[in-house]
Order: structure tokens, then sequence, then C-alpha cells
């Protein structure tokens, strides 16, 4: 028992788990260590210190806090028998997400899967220990869960089978559950639930978590989840605004590319941790981790109405606003999804307004009486690009393209689109049109909407940093860019490295 407790084992089984590709993402022991470094090191050795894990998995957490413990309290409890019994009944607390990870986290912990067994390093008197599991049902109404939005089709299951009702977020009281505070709540949450939607269309959980953690209000709370979060989405725009209006935020640790993390897992938009402090309020010491070198800014997360993701990048976009000044964006500009009301899934018709559908169909028909006579797009010049131009992307370390000659449609008066298309300028004439592609070509401008980009969809929203185009019939580069804007040769270079060159005259 105490070479358990004292000793890394190599290799650790937890580490080869967090190797795999899995729907549940296991976190590696090591990471989970960067993570429990950010908590002030005494909280170890205080044998009044409580610990939660609200969505155990593998119980990687759990464990390494009580190796940390068990180090901590050594010469306030001098027996390790002693000390891992008080360790384990009255420190350290998990809820798993599912009756197997229940049983992977005990033995991960207390050294067998029934801590009441006689193999178990600290025995109790019930099975479960203080690792619990219980088998909860959803509550549907109007076809959804009411706490996390599960759809009733998908879920409302056998009940032999697991039903991801998580006990932490299914409850209005999740303080009832142990019925005791804690110190610290540290987590890796599920990250979605298929929601029911079209195709795989998946419901975010783990904002939920974080959300139900703070009600409990913990001195400190450590979570790791999808870095999507910056700039919103599907169901969290609310969490985000939350978030980044919350000064109690004190570190923001993120990864452009998640593999960094999780070994072998792909997560668009990347991955992040947080400490919150509940007691502390100020600015957040937001680390980029690039190519394992650590860019630290302390700064207010609430600058912008979307968290900018990158250090370097803060200085530029600063400069730009007061150099722009006039306070116009393309994004007061840039149409909605279905700026002709047509749906992706519209079929072509043999006669009608011309309409341009997704690229393989190219300029087919729509019926003239589906759109509208008045739309304001239809009798200009326009320039169409794809609300999904990096399609595939996921790691945003790499080079971004967007947008280029091969994905965008110079559209004449008197032609629609599909929502296969946003129109991102209408204009008078084909020549301002052409000069607005070449605008939106230049690397700063495509480097301007990256930064609110974490995932491979574009909506008018993305190009709230993007000055508004100034009408004209000349082309644009990004040396004058560059000079217009004060950019210098070195802010130059990081934005090159950010924006890939892309083929058929993109960047010309």
């Amino acid at each position: 028992m105490s070479d358990f407790y004292t000793n890394t084992y190599n290799p650790d089984v937890l580490s080869c788990l967090a190797n795999l590709s899995n729907d549940e993402v296991f976190t590696p022991p090591a990471i989970a260590n960067k993570m429990l470094d950010l908590l002030p090191q005494e909280l170890f050795s205080d044998p009044n210190t409580t610990f939660l894990d609200p969505a155990v998995k593998t119980g990687v957490f759990l464990r390494e806090i009580v190796k940390r413990l068990n180090r901590g309290l050594e010469s306030q409890i001098p027996d390790l028998q002693t000390r891992i019994d008080h360790i384990m009944r009255n420190q350290v607390f998990g809820i798993a997400i599912t009756e197997m990870t229940a049983l992977l986290s005990r033995r991960s912990v207390y050294c067998s899967k029934f801590p009441d067994g006689k193999y178990s390093v600290s025995r109790f008197d019930f099975a479960g220990g203080n690792i619990r599991y219980k088998h909860l049902r959803h509550d549907f109404r109007n076809g959804k869960c009411v706490f996390c939005g599960a759809s009733e089709a998908t879920y409302n299951r056998d009940k032999s089978l697991e039903s991801h009702a998580y006990e932490f977020i299914h409850t209005p009281k999740p303080e009832a559950i142990f019925n005791m505070k804690f110190d610290v709540i540290i987590s890796n949450p599920p990250y979605q639930l298929s929601d029911g939607g079209h195709g795989v269309s998946a419901k975010p959980l783990y904002h939920r978590f974080v959300e139900k953690s703070k009600k409990l209000n913990p001195r400190y709370l450590i979570m790791i989840i999808p870095s999507r979060w910056f700039a919103g989405g599907k169901g969290l725009d609310d969490f985000r605004e939350t978030m980044l209006n919350d000064d109690r935020i004190s570190h923001l640790i993120d990864y452009e590319n998640s593999a960094k993390i999780f070994p072998g897992v792909d997560i668009a938009g990347g991955i992040c941790y947080f400490l919150w402090e509940r007691d502390n309020h100020g600015k957040c010491a937001v680390t980029n981790c690039i190519d394992d070198k650590p860019q630290v800014m302390k700064r207010k997360l609430n600058e912008y109405s979307i968290l900018i993701r990158s250090n370097q990048a803060i200085p530029i976009l600063r400069k730009i606003i007061v150099t722009h000044g006039n306070g116009k964006y393309l994004s007061k500009f840039v149409s909605s999804r279905k700026p002709f009301g047509l749906a992706t899934n519209y079929p072509p018709q043999s006669a009608g307004i011309p309409c341009w559908f997704i690229q393989k169909i190219g300029l087919q028909f729509a019926k003239i009486e589906l759109i509208d006579k008045n739309n304001p797009y239809l009798n200009k010049w326009k320039l169409l690009v794809p609300p999904a131009p990096i399609a595939g992307q996921t790691d945003f370390s790499k080079p971004v393209g967007f947008y280029y000659s091969g994905n965008t449609i110079i559209a004449k008066p008197g032609e629609c689109c599909t929502e296969s298309y946003l129109v991102a300028g209408a204009f008078d004439t084909e020549k301002e049109t052409k000069s607005f592609r070449s605008y939106l070509f230049t690397k700063i401008v495509r480097f301007l909407l990256l930064q609110t980009v974490v995932s491979q969809h574009v909506t008018s929203k993305n190009f709230c940093f993007v000055p508004a185009f100034n009408h004209y019939e000349g082309k644009y580069t990004d040396a004058e860019l560059c000079q217009r804007w004060g950019i210098t040769d070195e802010e130059w270079k990081y934005i090159d490295s950010k924006i890939s060159a892309v083929p058929g005259g993109g960047d010309e």
C-alpha cells in the first residue's frame, strides 16, 4: 500500500486509457497533475480540505489528490493506515458518470471495485465508498430533458442501458448529494450529448457542470473543457458572457490542438482548463500552449464580447480598432443564414430565378414565388461565401485558409442562393464586388476573422473585428493594409504564420 501512494507506476494504466480515442475523453495523469499544481499546495497539508470530482471517469483526479494528501499529512497523521482512512472517508469524494466508470474509479482510488471488501486499502461499510453512482432517468418534457436537453427519442431507453442522465446536473440541489461543502471541485465533465437534431446534432453539456459547481460555492474550481465557449455557439452564448465577466477566473490554459493534451483525440477548436477562485478578483493569466512554449499574458477576459484566445493577437487587434476608428465592421453587412430563405436541401428547379446551389450542383433555378422581390441582395452584385469555409479543420494551431477563388462566387444582379452560402457583401458594380473579394482574400482580414472562430462554421457575428469595406474599385493587398493599420514587420510575421496561402489566386 505504501508503494501505491508514494511511487509513480510506469506504465500507468490511466495514461494508457487516456491515449485511447473514445466517446469519453479520459484525462492523462500528467495533465491532472498540472491542473492540481494550480491550487495552493498547502491545501494538501490540511486534514480538513475536501475535494469533489462531480464527473468521475477513471478516478485520476481523486487518485492524484490522495497521493498528494498522503504526503502532505504524513507529519500530522504518522500512521499510514490511519492517514489513508482519514483521507478516503473525510476528504475525497466523487460522482461517477456511468456504472463502469464508478467501478474503474474505485479500483483506481481504493484498489478495489468494492471498497467494502477485504482488498480495499480503506474499508467502508458500503460498496460504493465515497465514489457514488446512481442510475437516474431523464425528466422529459416536450421531447427534451429539462435538465440537460437530451432527446427523448434517443435517451428514453431500456432501464438496463446507461441513461447518461448524470446525477450532478440532474438535480436542482447538487449540494444535497453528499450534504456537505467542498473546498475544491475538479473535473473533466462530459462534453456533449445528442439532442435529436438533424444528422449528428449534439448539445453541449460541460457548461452545465461548471454552472452547477459554482452554485456549490467551493473555494476553488478547476475544470478542463472544450475551448468552443470562447466564441459562444450552440447553447453557449449565456455561458460565454458569464465566464468572460467572472473576474474570479485567475488562470486559463488553452491548447489550440486538443491532441497536445488528449493524445489521439480530436476536439474541434481545442481544449482548455481554468482555475476559478471564489475569494480572488482580478485579471486572468491566459496561457497559450503553442509548440511546448507557453505564452502568458494577464488580461481581462471581457475586453471584447468574445474571448480572444491568442495573446499575440491582442495588441494587433487593439491597434486596428483604434486606427480604424469609425466603429463600423463587416458583421453589420454580412447576411444571416438563408439570405434568400432557401434551405440547403432545397431542390433545383428547371426554370425560375437563377440560384446558386452547393458547388457540385452550381447555378440552377429557384421558384420565383419563393423569393421576396424586395430582398436587399437580389438586384445587387454580390460575393457569396460558404458558411463552413474550413470544414474538416479542427486543429487551429495550423494555418487556416477561409476564402479563396475556389470557394467564393461573384453572383450577378437577379441571382440568388440557397443556405449553402452567405452574402458577404452586395454592391452596385462588378468592380466593387471584385475589390471587396480582394479585401477578404488578404491575410490580415482573414486573421481578424480567425480571432472569432473556434469551429468550421462562420456567421455574420464572426466578422465583428473586420473593418467595414470602403466602396472602392481597386485591388487590396496586405502591404497596403499593413501600412494603413500600422502593422509592424514582427506583427505581420505572426499574421502570416496563422493564415495559409491557398491555391487558385486566393492570396494574389
